[in-house]
């Protein structure tokens, strides 16, 4: 007794001195280096804040990061060898939980029809999905080109015929509207006064609008209710108020000093008394939603956690356990886990007993969710990740948080030093050659191979001048522009379920079988104790 009474001492002066070691006198109330006082306002008044660095966004899974083994997890003699195996660090970072919805890009397409519908409607038809992806020459789906994106039936559906460059505007459009819900939340501003948009025939209305903003209404003719042959004049906020006043957009607010929202007031103020916007150190904002690179969407998607031995399973062939496409337990026995087409033309099984149940896509919250609590991250829809295309990027890229696409950009101010927007209220970026990091350790000299020739077809007759036909099929296909896509769809048969393989196709480009989700970057310490799906 008296040894284990001894041993417990042992250990608990041990516990005591490391939790003693543990603790932090790093703080933000004194400087460590200076010894001055932060928030004194007898001195320089300086803010320090800490512990605002990671928040849950709505909708989406923490995944903690970690090591795992990429590329293929079998072999198949005649499969593109563009993935082999290594391994990878990945950070901590955010997953939605569903691939975003018909339900959520009309949300996106409303507001912009609400803000730009009238002045420049040629924006909102940017954001429509392409619904001819549903066109097969040999095949009448000709009621999914008509419902599938508009259909209240189809609303929890995968949005698709959507392109890489959609997919990018739509993460910087949720960026900027959570991030305005943030301010509005906090009491720094208010929530935009839509109605302002509505245009008016009411000279009172349009003289107390131009009175109170300190800009001119537009002119425009549109029929009388009375009379349709008789044109009436109408007045509206301008296309350019609307773009630089009315929309809010996250790098313009950080940015532009000057900048105050059309609708809103930014009360903030420090101990001094003194008004001041939010910035990055309030903590206020998120970090912004982005397309997942490709080794995190291959991480997610296979869900490597380790068990209680502190190792992962390695080998595994698809985001769920074994080899199997059906479910194994005795609660969901015989079950699919995925969309997909089984043998020659099997979309969703037999009349009077369906086995996947969804002839297209399903709902994206059919079928269990993997380890993470992800769902669909095999079949349904393969889904866009940000990365460019090439053949060797597994070989070549950094092991800690891989990613082909680089282009380091700087913000394009005007003359008088203010930022400049685009043409939907964004901050207008730019980059010089030097900056464009794509092609860099290419590996594949025909990617990089200018083939934008026209089409001479006298000169290639002509036998005394070389010419370049861009029609012939040694052309390279792959460029800056091709992008990764992965996971499978309700289309594909199971090879392309496994996560690892890879496929791209051109960022302009859409599929009735490609959608995508959103990703989000953490701040300062790893995620902690990733919930994992029992």
């Amino acid at each position: 007794m008296k040894n284990v009474f001894k041993y417990f001492l042992i250990v608990s002066v041990a516990v005591s001195a490391t939790s003693c070691f543990n603790q932090r006198e790093l703080n933000t109330r004194v400087s460590n280096t200076t010894g001055w006082n932060y928030f004194d306002q007898k001195t320089t008044n300086f803010q320090a804040h800490e512990g605002v660095g990671n928040v849950n966004p709505v909708g989406m899974i923490p995944i903690q990061g970690g090591s795992f083994t990429v590329g293929e997890k079998d072999e198949f003699i005649t499969a593109p060898r563009n993935n082999e195996t290594r391994t990878l660090t990945v950070s901590s970072f955010y997953m939605d939980k569903y691939e975003i919805s018909n339900i959520n890009w009309n949300e996106y397409l409303h507001w912009l029809e609400v803000v730009f519908g009238g002045v420049a409607p040629e924006l909102v038809d940017q954001a429509r999905p392409d619904k001819t992806v549903w066109r097969s020459d040999l095949a009448y789906n000709d009621p999914y080109e008509q419902n599938y994106f508009d259909h209240p039936a189809f609303s929890f559906y995968p949005v698709v015929g959507i392109t890489w460059q959609q997919a990018m505007a739509y993460c910087q459009w949720r960026t900027d509207r959570v991030n305005e819900m943030a301010l509005i939340n906090a009491g720094l501003i208010e929530v935009p006064a839509f109605a302002e948009l509505e245009p008016t025939d009411d000279e009172a209305k349009k003289a107390e609008w131009e009175q109170r903003t300190g800009f001119q209404m537009e002119a425009f003719q549109q029929p009388s209710p009375e009379d349709p042959n008789q044109q009436v004049t109408w007045y509206r906020p301008s296309y350019e108020w609307i773009r630089d006043h009315f929309v809010f957009n996250t790098e313009k607010y950080l940015l532009d000093e000057d900048y105050v929202p059309a609708f809103g007031r930014n009360a903030k103020r420090d101990t001094y008394g003194r008004q001041h916007k939010v910035s990055r150190a309030d903590g206020l904002f998120v970090t912004g939603y982005r397309l997942p690179t490709e080794a995190e969407w291959e991480f997610a998607a296979y869900a490597p956690v380790a068990g209680p031995d502190g190792l992962t399973v390695e080998g595994k062939v698809y985001p769920w356990s074994g080899y199997h496409p059906r479910e194994a337990s005795k609660k969901n026995n015989g079950q699919m886990q995925a969309n997909f087409v089984r043998g020659r033309g099997d979309m969703m099984g037999v009349s009077g007993a369906l086995n996947d149940g969804h002839v297209i896509t399903a709902p994206v919250d059919a079928y269990a969710p993997n380890d993470f609590g992800l769902y669909n991250m095999a079949g349904n829809v393969n889904e866009w990740v940000m990365d460019v295309y090439r053949e060797t990027t597994y070989q070549d890229a950094s092991e800690y948080n891989s990613y082909r696409g680089n282009v380091y950009s700087h913000v394009v101010r005007g003359e008088d030093g203010k930022v400049q927007i685009d043409s939907l209220g964004r901050v207008q970026i730019s980059w010089g050659k030097d900056a464009d990091k794509r092609d860099v350790l290419d590996g594949d000299f025909a990617s990089i191979i200018d083939t934008d020739y026209p089409l001479d077809t006298i000169g290639v007759r002509n036998l005394t001048e070389i010419k370049y036909d861009p029609t012939d099929i040694l052309a390279p296909r792959v460029s800056k522009k091709s992008r990764v896509y992965k996971g499978g769809s309700w289309a594909d048969r199971i090879y392309w379920l496994n996560p690892s393989n890879r496929r791209y196709m051109d960022e302009d480009k859409a599929s009735s079988t490609v959608g995508f989700r959103c990703a989000m970057s953490t701040l300062g310490d790893q995620i902690q104790g990733t919930q994992v799906r029992k």
